[in-house]
């Protein structure tokens, strides 16, 4: 399982002209789901990206975490996080999981936030968006699950 966690001031994301998700301060993630990841790897990065301490403290140090400020996420499900574009120009999504997989997936990850109290808004999954965000910091972290990077 892979993420790009990006502080935000506020996000929100558009299928056609419909807002399927919106937020004030907290965390936009997009969120990619490969065909090996299990529940160890879902457990992994709800606790990664809740604990990530990337928010500032009283001293302008990033100390603080999601649950500590009571900030909300915005997950969007992101199948080209596992695009490789190591050979040629046109990336390949060879590990990327199927819907049938993914879906349910990315469903648990919400409700296994959720279940921390955390606001969580989202995306539709498979559908075209559109998201718009303002970036605080800007801080963008990537996260693995495999612990490639």
């Amino acid at each position: 399982m892979r993420a790009v966690v990006q502080r935000v001031k506020e996000a929100f994301v558009k299928v056609d002209t419909e807002t399927t998700g919106t937020i004030g301060p907290g965390l936009l993630v997009y969120l990619g789901i490969t065909d090996s990841d299990e529940q160890a790897d879902l457990d992994f990065m709800v606790k990664k990206v809740t604990n990530l301490r990337i928010f500032e403290d009283e001293n302008d140090v990033m100390n603080r975490s999601l649950l500590d400020v009571g900030g909300s996420l915005l997950v969007v499900s992101q199948f080209t996080l596992y695009g490789d574009a190591r050979k040629g120009n046109r990336p390949s999504y060879i590990r990327a999981a199927k819907g049938e997989i993914s879906e349910p997936m990315y469903e648990k990850f919400v409700e296994t936030c959720r279940n921390l109290e955390i606001e969580v808004e989202t995306g539709r999954f498979g559908a075209d968006m559109k998201v718009h965000s303002i970036n605080d910091g800007p801080v963008t972290i990537l996260l693995d699950s495999e612990r490639n990077f």
